[in-house]
């Protein structure tokens, strides 16, 4: 019905923001990462997804087209709902999404609000070759398989993994070797690299 909206935020709250359009008030149910990109006053775009259920009907925005991608592709995993995706992407920025779903880092993504460790792991196993297909990663990386977590034998071997899983988010090699470079890769396991290096990956951008 709404591919995005686009007006002014006139009220941020918990878990939700107004977007005023042409003097109507859209609520949005939004995670907490595209509403820390927004303040009361600001002329936003965010793109949408209207879930109808029988007793309600609420409108989703996101602050990117990634984000909505990433919410649809949640709320196709075995029950998980719209508040369950918003949740998960509360916790986690798209890329740092895509980055525990390769290293299979069930035990991170368990940590949002109504996840728990069951849910997260079948979110892992449905995700992981969905993610592989996904036109934006192709797109990024030309890389159509994604790294087996624990399969690498050493810090080469993570280390080597590591740089797979920062290709697939769209890295050319190079880079994935310099942001991988000065990490303890031999004192930590494939979870702790990746996320060590989507760390270092966003000091370096900003």
């Amino acid at each position: 019905m709404f591919y995005y909206l686009n007006g002014t935020a006139t009220v941020i709250g918990t878990g939700f923001l107004v977007l005023d359009v042409g003097g109507v008030g859209y609520k949005l149910t939004v995670s907490d990462n595209t509403s820390r990109q927004v303040k009361a006053g600001d002329k936003t775009k965010l793109f949408t997804y209207l879930a109808i259920r029988e007793d309600d009907i609420e409108l989703f925005g996101f602050s990117d087209e990634t984000e909505l991608d990433t919410f649809k592709m949640l709320i196709s995993v075995s029950g998980i709902g719209p508040k369950n995706a918003i949740s998960v992407l509360s916790q986690f920025t798209p890329d740092e999404l895509a980055m525990a779903v390769i290293a299979e880092d069930a035990k991170s993504i368990s940590k949002s609000n109504g996840i728990g460790p069951k849910t997260a792991a079948r979110i892992v196993l449905e995700l992981k070759d969905k993610i592989s297909r996904s036109p934006l990663v192709s797109s990024k990386s030309g890389a159509m398989t994604l790294p087996s977590a624990g399969s690498g034998k050493g810090s080469a071997g993570k280390l080597g993994e590591a740089t797979d899983a920062l290709i697939v988010l769209g890295y050319s090699r190079t880079e994935a070797l310099q942001i991988l470079k000065d990490i303890p890769a031999d004192t930590m396991s494939i979870e702790e690299i990746i996320r060590a290096a989507l760390k270092k990956a966003g000091r370096k951008q900003g």
